[in-house]
């Protein structure tokens, strides 16, 4: 039998990551190319989350934050791939932060966190509508996203470790 071990303080973190993302994922537009798809900020919380509190919490915030977010949003046959995809997505960054805790570090965070949303979203939308060509289409998008994340995230992250001494 496992046990999981957890503090007040990790479940609490988690359970405010989970809604911060929930929340910054409402905040989107559109896509009126390909199947759709979303820009939203729910990427920022989540780099934040991950950067500031570990692999752990940001594969759990992640996963939960934008995979509620698809179940509560009318986008169901999305949820199974996004708690998959986005929740790699935590645990990289994460892990990339922890081992390098730097500026560096956290833009090569970003970047691997870019090309596994990007390489994810393509097979899962190829999957769901079965047809791998016009999954390409929503590539610009998932840049977009990963991009605005990035520009809003990176001049604070390590600024905000060292405040919240993490």
């Amino acid at each position: 039998m496992v046990v999981l071990r957890h503090s007040t303080k990790d479940m609490v973190l988690a359970g405010m990551g989970i809604a911060l993302v929930f929340v910054a994922t409402l905040i989107n537009i559109k896509l009126p190319i390909g199947q759709g798809g979303l820009i939203h900020l729910g990427n920022v919380p989540l780099f934040l989350f991950a950067i500031l509190f570990g692999k752990k919490t940001g594969a759990i915030v992640g996963s939960f934050g934008m995979g509620l977010f698809d179940l509560m949003g009318g986008w169901t046959p999305w949820a199974p791939a996004t708690f998959m995809i986005v929740g790699l997505m935590g645990y990289t960054v994460g892990l990339v932060a922890e081992r390098n805790d730097s500026t560096v570090g956290y833009v090569l965070a970003v970047v691997l966190a870019c090309v596994i949303k990007v390489a994810g979203y393509y097979v899962a939308e190829a999957l769901i509508y079965g047809n791998w060509v016009q999954p390409v289409l929503s590539i610009p998008g998932n840049l977009m996203q990963i991009g605005v994340a990035a520009l809003i995230v990176l001049p604070m992250a390590g600024t905000l470790k060292k405040a919240l001494k993490c």
